[in-house]
């Protein structure tokens, strides 16, 4: 059994590394703290499992979990994250990842969600379970702004709080500026927003900036 552990804190590396041989004494556990170090890892010697924060170096929010999505094929994907918002988790899922953990969880439901993607499952905790039901299926309780964007949207809306230009966008999700525009004008068509600056402080606000 192999996994490969990409996070840029050590201790946090080192904590995980100790739930999973708690489990599995014998994996092999390849560590990463940024994208490029996972990539090489993981083409190398693909592992059975990758355990990703999404705070690193060399990517910004959801772009980490993308560029491992597309360079290393077939293997579950478990997200842990600072961010405990059910709706990035959704974005996430609908992205490809297979499993979305909250760090502070991860000492009580890290082994039983990697047992579970190992599986073929998908994993997320129960209570963001429910929550997700409603915000896939477009019935969630009192949905927030930021909950009726599409995946795309949603990316464009963190890279702006992030302090992007819309060139620096379009170069990192490979589209044009013009279309970087037109997801800009939804999201503010959608969420009620005037401005970048409102953009931001509502992503402050929320938490959604933790992940970036």
């Amino acid at each position: 059994m192999r996994f490969l552990i990409v996070d840029d804190h050590p201790i946090m590396r080192l904590g995980v590394k100790q739930l999973i041989h708690s489990q599995w004494p014998d994996a092999q556990i390849d560590e990463a703290s940024t994208i490029a170090d996972a990539l090489r890892l993981g083409q190398a010697e693909p592992p059975n499992a990758i355990v990703l924060d999404l705070s690193l170096p060399d990517a910004t929010g959801t772009e980490g979990a993308s560029r491992i999505l597309r360079a290393i094929k077939n293997v579950p994907v478990l997200v842990l994250s600072l961010n405990a918002e059910s709706a990035y988790a959704a974005r996430l899922l609908q992205m490809g990842v297979s499993g979305y953990l909250p760090k502070d969880k991860a000492t009580d439901e890290l082994v039983q969600a990697l047992q579970r993607l190992l599986a073929g499952g998908r994993y997320v905790t129960a209570a963001m379970a429910d929550h997700l039901l409603g915000l896939l299926s477009g019935h969630a309780p009192n949905q927030l702004p930021h909950e009726q964007l599409s995946a795309q949207e949603h990316r464009v809306m963190l890279l702006i709080a992030a302090g992007k230009t819309p060139a620096e966008i379009a170069d990192t999700m490979h589209l044009s500026a013009k279309t970087v525009g037109t997801y800009r004008a939804r999201i503010l068509e959608k969420t009620g927003w005037r401005n970048n600056t409102e953009l931001t402080k509502y992503c402050l606000q929320h938490g959604l900036t933790d992940a970036l």
